[in-house]
């Protein structure tokens, strides 16, 4: 193997928006992620919608008269 080619790992933080924080190795020294294991719905099972600027409105808007896949009763 070649030397002095590989990246300099740090033991990183890594926290996310929840307030969880656990400790890994990483190339970079500090990760903030937006969703982890204990706060995504698959794990937990509390679904939660967030509707950024009316998103699921235009959509349901939009297949609201399809005789699609998409009922919206």
């Amino acid at each position: 193997m070649k030397n002095k080619i590989h990246p300099t790992t740090y033991k990183s933080k890594v926290s996310c928006q929840c307030g969880q924080t656990w400790e890994t190795t990483s190339t970079a020294k500090e990760i903030r992620v937006e969703i982890c294991s204990n706060c995504h719905p698959f794990f937990t099972g509390i679904q939660k919608i967030i509707d950024t600027g009316g998103r699921l409105e235009r959509f349901k808007q939009r297949f609201a008269g399809s005789k699609g896949v998409y009922q919206f009763d």
